[in-house]
């Protein structure tokens, strides 16, 4: 059964893009959700008109967010967090900090945007996590956890 999706499905595709999928997946999951549409000829020549008025908005987030992928692949954040005497963590660093940190550095980044190296990082050290900031702009960016001062 081929849809259209409506929203970002990870592991499955982009919004407007048109998908094949199982029938399950996509009548008791997908549909009733809204997350897609049957891609029946009538709802093909709706999307395709309003790709064609979509274009110049997404060439724009697109150019957008290419800006934020240049300025941020080219430095180190630091992170600090209470650790042990070997380095390991008494919590966890999760994607949440990394995109607060960048918040308060003046860049506005949703934290279903990151992809980090693991879920929860556990150890002081170097790391590095990848930025899906539009689906055809990705980015690096290079972060360090380090031991809050006191806590070793």
């Amino acid at each position: 059964m081929q849809v259209i999706l409506k929203e970002d499905v990870k592991n499955l595709g982009y919004k407007d893009d048109v998908v094949t999928v199982r029938n399950g997946y996509g009548q008791n999951f997908l549909i009733p959700k809204g997350i897609a549409v049957i891609a029946n000829d009538t709802n093909k020549k709706i999307h395709a008109e309003v790709v064609k008025q979509r274009a110049h908005k997404v060439a724009k987030l697109k150019m957008d967010a290419q800006g934020i992928a240049d300025a941020i692949s080219g430095f180190t954040i630091t992170l600090t967090a209470k650790a042990g005497e070997n380095g390991k963590l008494f919590g966890s660093v999760t994607s949440q900090q990394l995109v607060d940190k960048l918040k308060n550095m003046g860049y506005t980044i949703d934290k279903k945007q990151v992809v980090m190296p693991a879920d929860h990082i556990k150890q002081v050290g170097q790391y590095s996590a990848e930025l899906v900031l539009h689906r055809e702009v990705k980015g690096k960016i290079q972060f360090e956890v380090v031991a809050a001062e006191g806590n070793q």
